[in-house]
């Protein structure tokens, strides 16, 4: 007899401390107590990024960097990394006066539609909201696997390529200038064979 009391007993003791904890666990999270903060902003130790808005006629893109931004529609979000001037010399040998003649341009659109494929993100990826030494992982227009971080400068490193220029925004699209062009093994084989051909 004395068994089933003591049985009971420790039965209903277990049940309300699983109710005053899940009771608690539901309070925590309906007012969401802040984290800790382990950085000392007051001290100095870690520089502060302020968020800075910089629009597109502040800064000049390039004609092809221009070309991949109005290829995109205005009042999406989306997030470009575009080649500076330099890096689509350097890398595509694609020269404004030379590639945009009448007789060259279908192909250079080609090129220009086809970078825009890797470097584009259906998402709003600003540099302030990027963590800081972390790597996260997200996928292009075109499939194709960016790893985007933050260094120390709070430049963002997009496959090892380094930005020159972020946050600059269009309407609703935020474009980073790279110092290097994002593309896959292939095509970047087929447009260093087709320099090798022109030679």
């Amino acid at each position: 007899m004395r068994r089933r009391q003591i049985l009971k007993h420790s039965i209903a003791l277990v049940s309300i401390l699983v109710s005053i904890c899940c009771l608690l666990i539901v309070i925590v999270t309906f007012f969401k107590l802040p984290e800790a903060q382990t950085k000392s902003e007051e001290m100095g130790f870690y520089p502060t990024i302020r968020s800075r808005k910089v629009f597109l006629q502040d800064v000049r893109l390039g004609k092809f960097g221009e070309m991949m931004v109005d290829m995109l529609p205005q009042d999406l979000a989306f997030t470009v990394f575009v080649p500076s001037e330099e890096a689509f010399k350097r890398d595509l040998h694609l020269w404004v006066n030379e590639s945009l003649k009448p007789e060259k341009f279908n192909d250079t659109y080609a090129i220009v539609t086809r970078i825009l494929g890797f470097s584009a993100v259906p998402r709003a990826l600003s540099s302030v909201n990027l963590p800081s030494g972390e790597l996260v992982s997200y996928d292009s227009l075109s499939g194709f696997p960016l790893y985007i971080s933050k260094d120390i400068d709070g430049m963002v490193v997009v496959n090892r390529i380094r930005s020159e220029i972020v946050d600059v925004r269009k309407r609703e699209i935020v474009v980073h200038v790279m110092d290097g062009v994002i593309m896959d093994a292939d095509f970047e084989q087929s447009v260093q064979s087709d320099d090798t051909e022109e030679d």
